[in-house]
């Protein structure tokens, strides 16, 4: 009898066994070696954090008890390379086939097509899967054939299209592949350090990682939640949200599987004449379209990590202050709320959507730090990091997107503290200093009379920071940093600086003047690839040359140009305001978290292969991108003139869809 053809079926943020395309292929195929490859070299400065990599740990635990139930065990692997890695396996099996569902970050994207051409020319069939997301980005597109913009634009014709809701079932039984192939423990890959551990162990008292549970998470959220979600999702108490964000980012949970449980929701609902159920299930739907929209974005921009979408920002004058930062990251800003929201950060690695944007707005509107940076440290705390999402929020909230905030809005945190923490519960937990503030000064301590300070315990300046920065100062700098912004703009494009023709304006302006790249997607295009790849787009590598950005080079996405190093490092209807993250939160099951308090985040330091976290040292220079200096990061910001280019593709011809909408949170 033939000995049936062994698949390698390569997770990396798809962690279940429902509804996973990729291992229900390798199931039907023959035998299935599951592998999982730890290569921190690989994630160079988007190396995950502590907190991110324990959940990544406890879900390698749990899917490797499943694969075990159904007949395989999975192999785990750390390596310098993925490529080397996978030819190993290859060799020892005998594998003809290697199968894997899409990643859409730009790092993963280079790396993908890598590996696909060197293992097609290696004779290695290699067949790809959407198994994280509603739509393909390159499904998506306008009339003209163009790459979409702005959120509303993008969902509507989402929301036009059908879509085929069948989710995977698991395979009943695996058959495990021939010959053996050398796999480490998962302890043994070394995603937590015994420095970690103790901290840690906090988060298992409130997290359960693995795709059964987000299955019981979903399936609560659905059951008792979705109805009032229209109400309670701005509550920052109680069960107000899905809690589902970390189990999508791991891909512990299909998309798919939350699209279809709400939809089915909603088709009640709809029966039963309840309108208020009916608009919970489409605000939640919306959230999910935002996951998808991040994805979606990062594929057709690949350069969003590190540079605005929108080129008139390019000119802001950002303060690299760091002490500021540090104020920020520490919870130590003098505003109740954005401290509150900070140190809850550090100690759960949680933050509830709408304190995401506040904090985030306050770092970038208050202080004028640099985007990127408060985008790369929520990559480095947040249990939930995902940097699509990430990306999209510190766009949306910096002005860098048509529809993101206005760039002379600026939130006062008092205002914030009073509608969203009214009683003052949040701010009492995280600031224990302002524990017994009455409710009326608890979000602006500093206009309490002396009398109530000295009742309450609190010494501004002393045990509690006045505001780093009076709210009408700022208002101040952020005018004058616009006026500034737009001089530059106006300068360099009246002097046409060596050639380039740049189109500058605010969001203020009619869209057809903004300075938006346009990425045409709807075209077809021959490519060599594997007979079974699908339809993921290429990065070709080809002749690298010298030449400069322009708006119409920006424009171009098949032939379109980035610096070599852009991808690999990280800077309008309107969207609604807690994009910044598709993640939401429950504080009972945070509370569980941070009974063993934290209260102020310590120095912040970074290397591109790891990330501290040290109490007491202050930091010398945040590292927001690899090791370049701050002088690079600022030239970087305000862009180069000259860049190595690397053009870029569509594999092949993408048939049109007739598709639904989509989910996330």
């Amino acid at each position: 009898m033939a000995i049936p053809s062994t698949t390698i079926v390569w997770f990396r943020r798809d962690l279940r066994i429902e509804d996973n395309p990729a291992l229900v292929s390798a199931a039907k195929a023959g035998c299935v070696l599951p592998v999982y490859i730890w290569c921190p070299v690989e994630d160079a400065q988007f190396y995950p954090g502590r907190v991110s990599r324990w959940w990544l740990k406890q879900s390698l635990i749990h899917l490797h008890q499943y694969l075990r139930s159904l007949g395989v065990d999975l192999v785990s692997m750390k390596a310098e390379s993925s490529l080397s890695a996978l030819l190993k396996c290859i060799a020892a099996t005998g594998a003809s086939k290697v199968v894997y569902n899409h990643l859409y970050d730009p790092l993963s994207l280079v790396r993908d097509h890598n590996i696909n051409q060197q293992l097609v020319e290696r004779g290695i069939s290699v067949s790809t899967f959407n198994g994280d997301l509603l739509f393909e980005p390159w499904e998506v597109y306008d009339d003209q054939g163009q790459a979409f913009t702005t959120f509303d634009a993008y969902w509507n014709k989402c929301m036009s299209l059908n879509m085929e809701l069948t989710s995977l079932l698991p395979p009943r039984r695996l058959l495990p592949s021939a010959g053996s192939v050398e796999s480490c423990s998962i302890e043994d890959l070394g995603l937590e350090n015994e420095m970690e551990k103790s901290s840690n162990a906090l988060l298992g008292r409130g997290w359960t990682p693995g795709w059964s549970s987000a299955d019981r998470t979903l399936s609560e959220f659905v059951a008792k939640h979705l109805i009032d979600y229209l109400q309670n999702r701005m509550r920052l108490s109680g069960p107000t949200t899905s809690m589902l964000s970390p189990y999508l980012h791991f891909g512990e949970l299909s998309v798919r599987k939350v699209f279809h449980c709400v939809c089915m929701k909603q088709i009640i609902w709809a029966r039963e004449e309840n309108s208020m159920a009916e608009q919970s299930v489409n605000l939640f739907l919306r959230a999910i379209g935002l996951r998808e929209y991040s994805r979606y974005l990062c594929f057709n921009f690949p350069f969003t990590h590190e540079r605005s979408l929108m080129g008139h920002l390019k000119h802001f004058p950002w303060q690299t202050d760091q002490a500021n930062f540090k104020a920020w990251r520490q919870g130590r800003t003098g505003y109740p709320l954005v401290d509150a929201a900070m140190r809850e950060l550090w100690a759960t690695g949680w933050l509830h959507n709408k304190t995401r944007v506040i904090v985030s707005s306050f770092s970038v509107k208050f202080l004028l730090l640099p985007w990127t940076w408060g985008m790369k440290y929520f990559w480095d705390t947040l249990l939930d990091a995902d940097l699509e999402s990430d990306i999209l929020g510190w766009q949306y909230i910096s002005g860098s997107l048509p529809d993101g905030h206005e760039l002379d809005r600026l939130d006062d945190p008092k205002v914030q503290g009073c509608k969203f923490d009214p009683e003052g519960d949040y701010v009492r937990h995280w600031i224990p200093e302002l524990a017994r503030m009455p409710t009326e000064w608890i979000h602006h301590p500093w206009n309490a009379p002396i009398s109530v300070l000295k009742a309450a315990g609190v010494e501004l300046g002393l045990n509690y920071p006045r505001p780093i920065v009076e709210i009408n100062m700022a208002r101040e700098r952020l005018a004058d940093a616009l006026s500034v912004m737009w001089e530059t703009n106006a300068a360099v494009r009246s002097e046409n600086i060596n050639g380039i023709t740049e189109v500058v304006a605010d969001n203020s302006t009619v869209m057809e003047n903004l300075d938006i790249p346009r990425v045409p997607v709807n075209k077809r295009i021959s490519s060599a690839s594997s007979s079974h790849d699908q339809k993921v787009p290429a990065i070709q590598i080809g002749q690298l040359c010298e030449r400069k950005i322009s708006k119409g080079f920006v424009g171009e996405r098949l032939n379109r140009g980035y610096s070599q190093d852009t991808l690999f490092k990280g800077e309008t209807s309107v969207i609604d305001d807690d994009l910044c993250s598709t993640a939401e939160s429950s504080p009972a099951r945070k509370q569980r978290v941070s009974d063993g308090k934290y209260c102020v985040a310590p120095s912040y330091s970074s290397s591109s292969n790891e990330r501290s976290m040290d109490r007491h040292e202050a930091p010398n220079l945040v590292e927001l991108t690899s090791n370049r200096t701050q002088q690079e990061l600022l030239e970087t910001e305000g862009g180069t003139n000259k860049q190595k280019l690397i053009s870029t593709s569509i594999l092949n011809n993408v048939k049109t869809n007739t598709c639904q909408s989509p989910p996330g949170e």
